[in-house]
């Protein structure tokens, strides 16, 4: 099967791998849709992951499966169910993060595991792998994955209706704390990032937007909100970003850093805060936001066409297209069809 593998820093190919063996807790998947983080997966590529990564590796974390075939041990999973999460098992000297890019993959019956009385951490990192409900499109079903981890890390970090909330970054997850905090009743939410976002960024709930190119873009916010913040959100994790952001919280407020750009080098000057304040570092758990991510989507809150072009996807062969866009920014999020 074809699989998307970073050879090395700086070198991704396609190229031909053995499809993943079916083990007793196992799912074998057709590869539907996987959307390009531009975070994370372009990290990889670039060899600047924040932590250890080893190569060869196959990437891809945000990829849907349908199930084909099922071990003799899955018993809450079915032939047909749409999964999230899927990702390949690598081959030997191969190595996976997350796997996600390739044409065949695994989903793991992780509740038959807990059943069975399997170590905890044997199934645990499996509880990623949920069913998708058929009246949610498998394309728009990718979003899920950046949609859960968000949705957790925001709901855990406190933000509650009548918050005052600032988000840092105007990419895939920035827009998504942006939709987050709207639809946990935030009162008012700033979002500074690309100019070209920011009706984008209007539609999907912002209610202020600052370009981040402008160097007085903290004391424009500041002018605006000069009773500050309850929360702060740096979406991208840039050196220096969160120091000059730190001044427009509020007293007893709440930060946090959820990108990795700049992540073994960032700083936070506590001398420029107005008072004390917490940071947060709790991180997420996506698998405890899918019911929920699932109600805001039938609701129509959360609509991936605001992040991708579900119209046209890349087809695996052109993933390089796909990072071109990203890079170029003339996209939020790349779509990318794994089944031919």
């Amino acid at each position: 099967m074809k699989a998307a593998v970073v050879e090395k820093p700086g070198q991704l190919t396609i190229r031909q791998i053995p499809e993943p063996p079916l083990g007793d807790y196992d799912a074998r998947c057709a590869m539907l849709f996987g959307a390009v983080c531009a975070g994370t997966d372009q990290h990889l590529i670039g060899g600047n992951f924040p932590w250890p990564i080893q190569y060869p590796t196959i990437l891809g974390h945000e990829s849907i499966g349908r199930i084909v075939e099922v071990g003799p041990r899955v018993r809450h999973f079915k032939i047909g169910d749409v999964i999230t999460r899927v990702g390949t098992t690598p081959p030997e000297g191969l190595h996976a993060n997350w796997g996600g890019f390739a044409q065949w993959g695994i989903a793991r019956d992780h509740q038959a595991m807990k059943e069975d009385g399997l170590p905890d951490e044997e199934w645990s990192g499996h509880r990623i792998n949920q069913i998708v409900p058929p009246d949610i499109d498998p394309a728009s079903a990718t979003m899920m994955i950046t949609w859960r981890e968000t949705l957790s890390y925001i709901t855990r970090l406190g933000v509650k209706a009548g918050a005052q909330v600032l988000v840092l970054g105007s990419g895939g997850n920035g827009h998504a704390f942006v939709a987050h905090a709207t639809n946990l009743g935030a009162a008012r939410v700033a979002l500074t990032g690309s100019a070209r976002r920011a009706d984008v960024a209007r539609e999907i709930g912002a209610t202020h937007f600052y370009d981040y190119t402008d160097a007085n873009w903290a004391a424009r916010i500041a002018e605006d909100f000069p009773q500050g913040f309850d929360v702060i959100i740096d979406a991208v994790g840039k050196r220096g970003q969160m120091d000059a952001a730190l001044p427009l919280l509020k007293p007893g407020g709440t930060i946090g850093i959820y990108g990795l750009d700049d992540w073994n080098s960032l700083t936070l000057n506590p001398a420029q805060a107005r008072g004390t304040f917490t940071y947060y570092n709790g991180g997420y758990d996506e698998a405890e936001t899918h019911d929920q991510v699932i109600a805001f989507m039938r609701a129509g809150k959360l609509n991936a066409r605001h992040w991708l072009n579900l119209d046209e996807p890349f087809a695996l062969d052109d993933i390089h297209a796909a990072f071109d866009a990203l890079r170029s920014r003339k996209l939020i999020k790349a779509l990318i069809q794994l089944s031919e």
